[in-house]
């Protein structure tokens, strides 16, 4: 699933070319991408219609329209947001939405899965959107402070690895960067959070923030499905320390990676490194 990194890359890619265009034709190939709305509200509350800005929350991609409505998608598995200038290039195969931009060309919704979701919500209405509604601290923004971070983690038996995971705690930190994260910081994922020092507490509210930087720097991580908004794969998977790698040698101290499910995912880490 795309995380924060690929999420905000889909974000500043598409920024400069679908912002201010008049939205001629909406095409829904998929209709159960939409959410709450019929595909002929969908169709009337766009066309004609224009994108002015972009914002991401969490793994939320939000849509302003110029009515004061607001598209919010959601990528989940495999959904990619793709703009092309050339709208004789054929569609994939597993088109969900179009949206034609007249001479500036059309940005297209591909999800060979099928779990993608769009919402269309009033401005600053989302309370029937769950998981967007419950989001926590963004990891990025300033209000995520050592100090907020040290109020997540106080008290708490759960595995770090299963905090970091918790989108209403911190909002868009994934497998990926979390497993990286805690591998840079020294600390095995099954430890309980509350049993972090105060001095593991700051390398890791560190080593997330410097993690999920860099990997937007190299626009992602793609692994299979991701792309980029202009259909390019990032970079940052040529430069993932331990994710993916179990059965190799720690780049650190070449002892031999290990792996196991917490919190329901695989987890990736290095046994000398990050002692349980």
């Amino acid at each position: 699933m795309p995380e924060l990194p690929e999420v905000e890359t889909v974000r500043r890619s598409l920024e400069p070319v679908i912002l201010h265009q008049p939205i001629k034709r909406v095409d829904v190939h998929y209709e159960r991408i939409l959410q709450h709305v019929s595909v002929q509200d969908f169709r009337d509350l766009l066309t004609g219609n224009q994108f002015l800005q972009i914002s991401r929350r969490g793994k939320y991609l939000i849509f302003s329209l110029e009515n004061d409505w607001e598209l919010v998608a959601h990528l989940r598995m495999t959904g990619r947001l793709i703009f092309v200038s050339d709208t004789q290039i054929p569609l994939e195969k597993h088109t969900s939405v179009v949206f034609d931009l007249g001479s500036a060309g059309a940005l297209r919704f591909e999800d060979v899965r099928k779990f993608a979701t769009i919402d269309l919500v009033p401005k600053g209405d989302y309370e029937q959107i769950k998981g967007l509604h419950t989001l926590g601290v963004e990891p990025l923004s300033p209000e995520f402070s050592l100090s907020v971070f040290q109020e997540l983690l106080e008290g708490r038996s759960t595995k770090i690895k299963g905090l970091l995971l918790d989108q209403t705690k911190i909002a868009g930190l994934g497998n990926i960067y979390a497993d990286e994260s805690l591998f840079m910081a020294g600390i095995h994922p099954e430890r309980p959070a509350c049993s972090l020092t105060s001095q593991e507490q700051q390398l890791l509210h560190s080593a997330i923030r410097e993690v999920l930087t860099l990997a937007i720097e190299n626009q992602g991580t793609t692994l299979r499905d991701y792309r980029t908004g202009y259909g390019l794969e990032g970079s940052f998977q040529n430069k993932l320390l331990i994710y993916g790698k179990k059965g190799e040698e720690c780049p650190r101290c070449k002892a031999k990676l290990e792996h196991r499910k917490v919190a329901g995912r695989t987890s990736h880490f290095c046994p000398s490194c990050q002692r349980e």
